[in-house]
């Protein structure tokens, strides 16, 4: 689960990382209002969306009066920011965070995340912070500085040391850099979270670090230790399909093709994807609908491949294992007659009562496309959608 941006920086103001002031607003009426509750001469309203590239894409404005404020939140809120990470639908913007202007020195960068390599947390660092950091990590990786916490002793001192050298950073700033350091990885740890960055991390012209903007992912598998956290969650700004999925437990993401997939097991799910791929088709979507699949989960699994005007053919592919085939069939059926099905649907079912199963199937009155091979059936599901 992703944060807004004000949302993480009261985050990092709880651990003692110093952010600058500001307010979240839902109107440009609110916007003013909290422009006016900030003391100085400059303001920055800013889109809040989850997306980076903000900035690039017209969401970041810099002001100098309450009239500009206003103006700049009317400007950005209800539009759709469209950015190089969204894609061409782009993401709603519904609120906007009104800040103090900052006296802008140098721009840092400062993340963290899991390094699945070694099972170890990674905090990253570059002293080419802000907007293009994206292009210097591709281009320049060299200009990323690394260092990996050893779970076994936590984040130690030598190590934020270690990046603020590499950094350039001298006298108290090695002290701020250090301290910021220190309580990412607390917040990282007691918050389990999945991803958090700050970029940019400015120095001030006296000479002051700061955490200017903020990224957090949470892991969602950890959510339920933290309900204030999860409450946070802004469903607008999520996939509509994959938003309903969790809702009925399926996972679900939506992907560009025409061939619907329904299968149970994440593995099976990745190797009928490939499959379809093999054969000259393209998945419109990854779902899973879980070891336990019941007639009521295939029926929302149905509901959310048609949901998309791409799908051509449907391809359900079932692994009878510790649900049983013949139940699945039955959901099928049911599923199929309730929502009117007019896609051609290809049906493999193995395992636990399979040949049960494809004989409801068979004799259900509705024309599925049953198949007993893996290879058959994805070339049915391809040829179906052609």
């Amino acid at each position: 689960m992703n944060l807004h941006e004000y949302q993480a920086k009261s985050l990092l103001a709880d651990y003692g990382i110093p952010v600058p002031l500001g307010q979240a607003a839902l109107s440009p009426k609110e916007a003013r209002a909290a422009a006016q509750g900030l003391a100085g001469k400059t303001w920055v309203v800013k889109a809040q969306a989850h997306t980076g590239g903000r900035g690039k894409a017209g969401g970041v404005k810099l002001v100098y009066s309450l009239d500009e404020v206003e103006n700049a939140a009317g400007e950005i809120l209800g539009a759709t920011l469209v950015t190089n990470q969204t894609g061409p639908q782009g993401l709603p913007v519904n609120s906007v965070l009104v800040e103090q202007g900052s006296d802008i020195a140098q721009e840092l960068y400062l993340g963290a995340s899991l390094d699945r390599a070694r099972s170890r947390i990674a905090f990253m660092a570059s002293a080419a912070g802000g907007m293009n950091i994206e292009e210097v990590a591709a281009e320049a990786p060299e200009k990323i500085l690394t260092t990996v916490v050893n779970p076994a002793t936590g984040m130690l001192p030598f190590q934020c040391r270690k990046l603020a050298f590499g950094l350039g950073l001298s006298g108290d700033q090695i002290k701020q850099f250090s301290n910021i350091m220190m309580a990412l990885y607390r917040l990282y740890m007691e918050k389990d979270i999945s991803l958090i960055e700050i970029n940019p991390l400015i120095i001030t012209r006296s000479k002051t670090l700061m955490a200017l903007d903020a990224k957090i992912n949470l892991d969602n598998n950890a959510l339920y230790r933290h309900q204030s956290l999860s409450a946070l969650r802004d469903i607008t700004q999520e996939d509509e399909k994959e938003a309903a999925a969790a809702q009925h437990d399926l996972n679900y993401i939506t992907l560009n093709g025409n061939i619907g997939c329904m299968v149970n097991g994440a593995g099976l799910a990745m190797a009928t994807m490939d499959m379809v791929k093999l054969h000259g088709g393209e998945p419109a979507n990854f779902l899973d609908v879980g070891g336990g699949a019941t007639a009521e989960r295939v029926t929302e699994a149905f509901k959310l491949i048609l949901s998309d005007d791409k799908v051509k053919s449907v391809l359900i592919n079932i692994f009878g294992g510790i649900v049983r085939c013949n139940l699945i069939a039955e959901g099928i059926i049911s599923a199929a007659g309730s929502i009117g099905v007019t896609l051609p649907v290809v049906v493999r079912l193995e395992g636990t009562n399979a040949e049960q199963g494809l004989a409801m199937l068979e004799t259900s009155g509705i024309d599925f496309i049953t198949a007993h091979d893996f290879t058959a059936a994805a070339k049915k599901a391809v040829a179906a959608a052609a």
